[in-house]
């Protein structure tokens, strides 16, 4: 987000300030009870359930989560790859992408613009893990003609909290 404060984002259509209060709080502890929501925004628990369960119909929550040590459960190394397809024809995309969802090594696939197709996050064990994955599924996805990768040899940043507007 260079150069931008939380304060210079927009407010999102049909949320108000209190949505996002909420959806702030929510980022930071998605087991927090409705009553302690409810006392954290200033909202009665009938009011704030309401509010979370039409945040939820309109697909603004997507779900709850619990956030899992990889290192603790045999996924210690995170890897990057770049992918990049022999041909790029709506069939071949469809091919690779239904592949990737069956790879559960493969956490997040993006299609991007640029040099080439398709960014990979991965997470395996150790690099021998990582060898045997890109022998035994990466190298053989559908119309993979090159892959590129990027073992993180330490996590920086991770975050996977939205910024919202000034709330």
């Amino acid at each position: 987000m260079s150069g931008l404060s939380k304060s210079s984002l927009a407010l999102p259509p049909g949320l108000d300030r209190l949505d996002l209060r909420i959806l702030d709080v929510l980022q930071r502890d998605g087991r927090i009870t409705n009553q302690r929501l409810a006392q954290t925004v200033g909202l009665s628990p009938a009011a704030a359930l309401a509010r979370v369960q039409r945040l939820v119909r309109d697909g603004v929550i997507l779900g709850y989560e619990a956030r899992l040590n990889p290192a603790k459960l045999g996924a210690g190394l995170l890897v990057f790859v770049e992918v990049l397809l022999d041909r790029t024809t709506p069939n071949v995309f469809e091919h690779f992408k239904a592949a990737v969802q069956a790879a559960p090594q493969v956490l997040e696939c993006h299609m991007v613009a640029g040099g080439f197709d398709y960014l990979l996050k991965t997470r395996v064990a150790d690099m021998a893990d990582y060898r045997r994955f890109a022998g035994d599924v990466l190298w053989q996805l559908p119309g993979v003609r090159e892959t590129r990768t990027y073992a993180v040899m330490e996590e920086v940043k991770h975050e996977q909290r939205l910024p919202l507007p000034h709330v």
